[in-house]
Protein backbone atom coordinates (compact mmCIF):
# COMPACT_ATOMS: atom_id res chain seq x y z
CA UNK A 1 0.00 0.00 0.00
CA UNK A 2 1.40 3.38 -0.94
CA UNK A 3 1.50 5.53 2.18
CA UNK A 4 1.48 9.31 1.66
CA UNK A 5 2.36 10.21 5.28
CA UNK A 6 3.87 8.60 8.37
CA UNK A 7 0.43 8.39 9.93
CA UNK A 8 -2.95 8.48 8.22
CA UNK A 9 -6.00 6.69 6.92
CA UNK A 10 -8.33 6.53 3.95
CA UNK A 11 -11.51 4.94 2.71
CA UNK A 12 -11.11 2.82 -0.42
CA UNK A 13 -13.76 1.65 -2.91
CA UNK A 14 -15.34 -1.69 -2.08
CA UNK A 15 -18.46 -3.40 -3.38
CA UNK A 16 -21.48 -3.10 -1.06
CA UNK A 17 -19.43 -2.51 2.10
CA UNK A 18 -16.89 0.05 3.32
CA UNK A 19 -13.14 -0.62 3.35
CA UNK A 20 -10.67 1.43 5.33
CA UNK A 21 -6.89 1.48 5.38
CA UNK A 22 -4.71 3.01 8.08
CA UNK A 23 -0.98 3.31 8.66
CA UNK A 24 1.40 4.65 11.30
CA UNK A 25 4.84 4.13 12.78
CA UNK A 26 3.56 1.91 15.62
CA UNK A 27 0.89 -0.73 16.11
CA UNK A 28 -0.93 1.43 18.64
CA UNK A 29 -0.97 4.53 16.40
CA UNK A 30 -2.26 2.39 13.53
CA UNK A 31 -5.17 1.17 15.66
CA UNK A 32 -5.99 4.78 16.61
CA UNK A 33 -5.95 5.77 12.91
CA UNK A 34 -8.26 2.87 12.08
CA UNK A 35 -10.76 4.09 14.70
CA UNK A 36 -10.69 7.58 13.17
CA UNK A 37 -11.16 6.11 9.69
CA UNK A 38 -14.13 4.03 10.87
CA UNK A 39 -15.89 7.08 12.37
CA UNK A 40 -15.16 9.23 9.31
CA UNK A 41 -16.74 6.69 6.94
CA UNK A 42 -20.21 7.65 8.10
CA UNK A 43 -20.04 10.91 10.11
CA UNK A 44 -18.96 14.50 9.90
CA UNK A 45 -17.67 15.36 13.37
CA UNK A 46 -16.95 19.03 12.59
CA UNK A 47 -18.55 21.10 15.31
CA UNK A 48 -19.16 18.15 17.65
CA UNK A 49 -18.30 19.03 21.22
CA UNK A 50 -16.05 16.62 23.10
CA UNK A 51 -17.66 14.92 26.06
CA UNK A 52 -16.24 12.58 28.66
CA UNK A 53 -13.29 10.24 28.36
CA UNK A 54 -13.99 6.54 28.05
CA UNK A 55 -11.57 3.65 28.39
CA UNK A 56 -11.47 0.17 26.95
CA UNK A 57 -9.10 -2.70 27.67
CA UNK A 58 -8.65 -4.99 24.68
CA UNK A 59 -7.59 -8.33 26.16
CA UNK A 60 -4.45 -10.19 25.12
CA UNK A 61 -4.78 -11.45 21.57
CA UNK A 62 -3.08 -11.62 18.18
CA UNK A 63 -2.63 -8.23 16.50
CA UNK A 64 -5.51 -8.67 14.03
CA UNK A 65 -7.83 -9.73 16.85
CA UNK A 66 -6.82 -6.67 18.89
CA UNK A 67 -7.69 -4.39 15.99
CA UNK A 68 -11.07 -6.07 15.50
CA UNK A 69 -11.77 -5.91 19.24
CA UNK A 70 -11.20 -2.15 19.35
CA UNK A 71 -13.25 -1.44 16.21
CA UNK A 72 -16.06 -3.72 17.40
CA UNK A 73 -16.09 -1.81 20.69
CA UNK A 74 -16.58 1.48 18.83
CA UNK A 75 -19.58 0.01 17.00
CA UNK A 76 -20.96 -1.53 20.21
CA UNK A 77 -20.72 1.76 22.14
CA UNK A 78 -22.33 3.61 19.25
CA UNK A 79 -25.27 1.20 19.31
CA UNK A 80 -25.67 0.88 23.09
CA UNK A 81 -24.45 4.19 24.56
CA UNK A 82 -24.97 6.56 21.61
CA UNK A 83 -21.30 7.59 21.80
CA UNK A 84 -18.62 8.01 19.16
CA UNK A 85 -14.92 8.76 19.66
CA UNK A 86 -13.64 12.15 18.57
CA UNK A 87 -10.08 11.33 19.62
CA UNK A 88 -8.38 8.02 20.29
CA UNK A 89 -5.21 7.19 22.22
CA UNK A 90 -3.96 3.61 22.25
CA UNK A 91 -1.18 2.19 24.41
CA UNK A 92 0.25 -1.28 24.92
CA UNK A 93 -0.98 -2.65 28.25
CA UNK A 94 2.23 -4.65 28.77
CA UNK A 95 0.30 -7.94 28.90
CA UNK A 96 -0.38 -8.54 25.22
CA UNK A 97 -3.47 -6.34 25.05
CA UNK A 98 -4.25 -2.70 24.40
CA UNK A 99 -5.47 0.15 26.57
CA UNK A 100 -7.70 2.55 24.63
CA UNK A 101 -8.80 6.00 25.75
CA UNK A 102 -11.45 7.88 23.81
CA UNK A 103 -12.79 11.42 24.09
CA UNK A 104 -16.39 10.84 23.00
CA UNK A 105 -19.37 12.80 21.77
CA UNK A 106 -23.01 11.82 21.53
CA UNK A 107 -24.12 10.34 18.21
CA UNK A 108 -26.78 13.03 17.83
CA UNK A 109 -24.00 15.67 17.88
CA UNK A 110 -22.55 14.47 14.56
CA UNK A 111 -23.94 14.57 11.04
CA UNK A 112 -24.48 11.24 9.33
CA UNK A 113 -22.92 11.27 5.86
CA UNK A 114 -22.72 7.58 5.04
CA UNK A 115 -23.88 4.07 5.84
CA UNK A 116 -23.48 3.17 9.52
CA UNK A 117 -21.20 0.16 10.08
CA UNK A 118 -22.84 -2.86 11.70
CA UNK A 119 -19.77 -5.07 12.16
CA UNK A 120 -16.13 -5.61 11.29
CA UNK A 121 -15.66 -8.27 8.63
CA UNK A 122 -12.83 -10.77 8.98
CA UNK A 123 -12.76 -11.21 5.19
CA UNK A 124 -9.53 -9.79 3.72
CA UNK A 125 -8.55 -8.35 7.12
CA UNK A 126 -4.91 -7.31 7.22
CA UNK A 127 -2.93 -5.81 10.11
CA UNK A 128 0.78 -5.97 10.72
CA UNK A 129 4.21 -4.43 10.36
CA UNK A 130 5.45 -3.24 6.99
CA UNK A 131 8.42 -1.30 5.61
CA UNK A 132 7.11 2.04 6.96
CA UNK A 133 5.80 0.87 10.35
CA UNK A 134 2.34 -0.69 10.67
CA UNK A 135 -0.66 -0.81 8.35
CA UNK A 136 -4.12 -2.32 8.23
CA UNK A 137 -6.99 -2.85 5.84
CA UNK A 138 -10.45 -3.59 7.19
CA UNK A 139 -13.84 -4.17 5.61
CA UNK A 140 -16.84 -2.84 7.54
CA UNK A 141 -20.25 -4.46 7.03
CA UNK A 142 -22.90 -1.77 6.55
Amino acid sequence: MEQPAQRGHRCVPHTADVRIEAWARTREECVAEAVTALVETFTDTAGARPGPDREYEAPRAHDEDLLVSVLDEVIFRMETADELPLTTEVTDDGRGGLRVRWRVTQTDAVELIGAVPKAVSLHELRFGPDEAGWSCAVTLDV
